[in-house]
Order: C-alpha cells, then sequence, then structure tokens
C-alpha cells in the first residue's frame, strides 16, 4: 500500500504544481517537460502544444512535405516543425530537417488488421508527433456538395442545410456505422502506442454539432479548417469565430488547431469554380493567425499549398511562419489574465467584433497582441490591468510605434483589421522579412 502511495504522489504532485501555477498566470513556457513526462511518459504533445527537447512548442504545421530535399530544409528554417506524412520514409526525411511528422490514419474502417500493422510499423519511430483521423468525417456524410454533385444521394445540393427526410435519415445511418469504428480504431491506438501521442481529427467549419460530440470525447484535438479569401469575398475575422466555435464543441476542454488557407481557389479546379486568382495578401495571413491565436487557438497548420504556383505567396508565408516561430515562448505561455481592453469612442454604432487582446509572459519578457476585427479605425485602444509592466517601454515589433507603461495602462490606436504586437525587446522579431510585402 505504501508503494502505491508512494507512486500516486509521484504522478500527481508535479501536475498539481504546474496546475497551481497555471491558475496563478505564472510562465511554464521555461519549465522542463521532465515533470510533465513522470505522469505521462513522455507523450510527444502536451494540451495542444509539441514537446521538443524538453520544451512547449506550438505547432506551426503544413499539410504539404516537399519532395526536394531542399524546399524542405527551406520549409523548416522558416518555423514549420511539422508536415503530414504518409510513412516511414516521410517521417525519415522530416527528422532528417528537424521536424515532426503526423501520419493520417482511417479511423472509420474499424481497428482492423492493416490499421494495426500501419500502427505498429510506425509507433516507435521518433519524428511521430501525432496520429490524425479522417478529415471532415461528419462533414463528409453530412454537408459534403459531392453527396448531390458526384454521389447522387442527395436530389438537391441544399438538403442538409434544409434538414430533408433522406438527408436526415441517410448521416444518422452512416454515423452507426462510421462513429462506432472511430472509437474502436482509437482504441486500438491507445493500446499499441505507450508514448501516448495526442489524436486529432479536422472538421469543416461547419460541421454537424451533433455528430462530432459522438466521438469528440475519444480525441485529444479537434479544430477546423477555413479558407475565406476569394474573389468578392474578405471576410478574414470569420477564422475567430470559427476558433471559438470549435472550442465550445469540444466543451472548452479540448485545444483546438485551424487550419489555414494557403491557396488561391482558383487553383484547385473547375469543381468549386473559381477562375480568378486572388491569395491572402501578407496582411490578411498574419491577421488570420494572430485572430485564430487571440482566440485560444494551439495550433496553426496550412493546407493547399502543394496546389501553389505563386512563389511570392508561398514566400509570404514563410515570413509569417517565421515570425510565429520567433514568439514560439509566448505562443505556448498562459494568458495574463488581468489585462483588459477597452475602446474610448465617441460612436452611435455599435462596436461588434471590437478588438481582441492576448497578453503573455515569457523569459523575463512580455507580448500584447492586439487584434482589431472590425472593419473601423479605432482612435481610442486601452489596454488596463498590466502594473506588473509599469516603467518599461513597449515597442511595436515591425514598427515604429513606441510606448511606456505607465499607471497599468496602454495606450494605441489601430486600423481596420489590423494586427499590433508590442514587446519589451525586439529580439522576438525574425531576420527572415522577404515576403512581407506580398499584396496579391
Amino acid at each position: 500500500m505504501k508503494r502505491k502511495i508512494k507512486l500516486i504522489k509521484l504522478v500527481l504532485l508535479p501536475l498539481l504544481f504546474l496546475s497551481g501555477l497555471i491558475a496563478a498566470g505564472k510562465d511554464i513556457s521555461a519549465i522542463s517537460v521532465t515533470s510533465i513526462s513522470m505522469a505521462t511518459k513522455n507523450p510527444a504533445t502536451t494540451r495542444g502544444f509539441l514537446v521538443k527537447d524538453g520544451r512547449l512548442l506550438f505547432p506551426i504545421g503544413c499539410y504539404e512535405l516537399p519532395k526536394d530535399d531542399t524546399e524542405l530544409e527551406k520549409m523548416a528554417k522558416s518555423g514549420i516543425n511539422l508536415v503530414r506524412c504518409h510513412n516511414k520514409t516521410d517521417l525519415d526525411r522530416a527528422a532528417s530537417v528537424g521536424i515532426y511528422g503526423w501520419i493520417s490514419l482511417p479511423l472509420q474502417s474499424g481497428s482492423t488488421d492493416s490499421l494495426r500493422k500501419k500502427i505498429e510499423s510506425l509507433v516507435t519511430h521518433p519524428a511521430l508527433a501525432i496520429w490524425e483521423g479522417p478529415d471532415e468525417i461528419v462533414h463528409n456524410f453530412t454537408a459534403w456538395s459531392g453527396l448531390y454533385r458526384t454521389k447522387g444521394i442527395y436530389k438537391s445540393p441544399d438538403e442538409w442545410r434544409r434538414q430533408t427526410t433522406r438527408a436526415i435519415e441517410y448521416s444518422e445511418e452512416q454515423a452507426r456505422q462510421i462513429i462506432p469504428k472511430i472509437r474502436d480504431s482509437i482504441e486500438l491506438i491507445r493500446t499499441l502506442d505507450h508514448n501516448k501521442r495526442q489524436i486529432w481529427i479536422n472538421e469543416a467549419a461547419q460541421s454537424d454539432l451533433k455528430f462530432v460530440r459522438q466521438y469528440i470525447d475519444h480525441i485529444d484535438i479537434t479544430g477546423c479548417d477555413i479558407y475565406p479569401v476569394r474573389e468578392g469575398r474578405h471576410d478574414v475575422a470569420i477564422v475567430g469565430d470559427a476558433t471559438e466555435r470549435w472550442k465550445q464543441v469540444g466543451r472548452n476542454q479540448k485545444p483546438v488547431w485551424m487550419v489555414l488557407q494557403a491557396f488561391s481557389w482558383s487553383e484547385l479546379g473547375d469543381y468549386y469554380g473559381h477562375k480568378t486568382v486572388v491569395y491572402p495578401s501578407f496582411t490578411e495571413s498574419r491577421f488570420m493567425a494572430y485572430d485564430v491565436i487571440v482566440h485560444g487557438a494551439k495550433g496553426i497548420l496550412y493546407w493547399g499549398s502543394h496546389y501553389l504556383k505563386s512563389s511570392e505567396f508561398r514566400q509570404s508565408l514563410y515570413a509569417l511562419t517565421s515570425e510565429l516561430e520567433a514568439l514560439q515562448p509566448f505562443l505556448v505561455a498562459p494568458e495574463y489574465q488581468n489585462a483588459r481592453i477597452s475602446l474610448i469612442e465617441l460612436s452611435r454604432d455599435p462596436l461588434e467584433r471590437r478588438v481582441k487582446i492576448s497578453v503573455r509572459r515569457a523569459d523575463g519578457e512580455w507580448i500584447i497582441i492586439l487584434v482589431n476585427e472590425d472593419n473601423r479605425t479605432y482612435m481610442g485602444v486601452e489596454v488596463t490591468g498590466i502594473g506588473a509592466l509599469n516603467g518599461r517601454d513597449l515597442e511595436l515589433l515591425y514598427g515604429t510605434e513606441k510606448t511606456t507603461v505607465e499607471q497599468g495602462e496602454l495606450i494605441t490606436r489601430i486600423k481596420p483589421f489590423e494586427v499590433k504586437i508590442f514587446s519589451t525587446s525586439r529580439r522576438w522579431e525574425t531576420d527572415l522579412l522577404e515576403g512581407r510585402d506580398f499584396q496579391k
């Protein structure tokens, strides 16, 4: 009995210690993950983050694994630390440039012998960080356009939205077959993977809550993909709304990874009907990344770059991922809970989205992220509750604005859909500046 009590203490005390620090708003980014590994046998991820060399790492991922090793090395140097892999060879290539890989598994097929063999063939690979389930699985048997356009299951394109009898019956039938198999497959992974790698399923932004909730308790990471930039539409602030939705889908208990746009819709072929080449500008890509971050995303991935025809747009993405990589200690640090933001404006118009804020500290330094989700300029932005920064000079990263915190306040202005990041040091800027002026 004494040996059991001692073991329980060894497992629980480090976790209780870290929980206490997080609740108190303490910086844990510099704490070794050794204390966590006592309870989890050094998992490849924790709370949605990766773990590398004993430190937490914010996932900056890409679905593309370049065939050319030089391109792969360039991707790694830009700050991307996670790529989609299909086999051991892919994982070996990822490891050769110091990044991790994830493996997608057909969990919807159930715990088959082939699934077991694939897991066993990869489970010991040191570059394997994440198991991924089937992409957009719920969307594919409920609202996917192909159910009408290619499979002929629906008789009109809006059957799911209209909740026709056919759509409901089909979705329920598919869920009865698929969801139990997903659960069984996950149990197989849990049995075979002694490193306790987390399991992630990506969905469409609007994937059905009822069916997702039937598997959500069995996975570790949730989230969605969302690609708002196209001809005639640039509603970039919707990515923050999507992040909030998936936090709620996961009952605010599951880390959310957001998959963002790395393509022009015109590059995806005739199926989607987009002819005009429209890439997110660097400013739009940057906004989307920080918008999901201030809404609580624990990872950012990019899809579609394997279709890319623009080297200039690719470079703009690398400039952004390099900027995110430079902020790694802050991106895995907990939110500083005392900070508050107010908009001191003379206006009769409702302040709809307003300005979002995230304040974080790491390595004795601070950053204050401000994201304006409105299509309007705010001239009186007041950040309060940062008395711990009194007397500290703040500089706008990648800008010229400077200020000193007095009376626990920061005062600034912010333009429509602008991102401002104030920091106590410019050492958090990246040197990779090429591509930051990309406009198309």
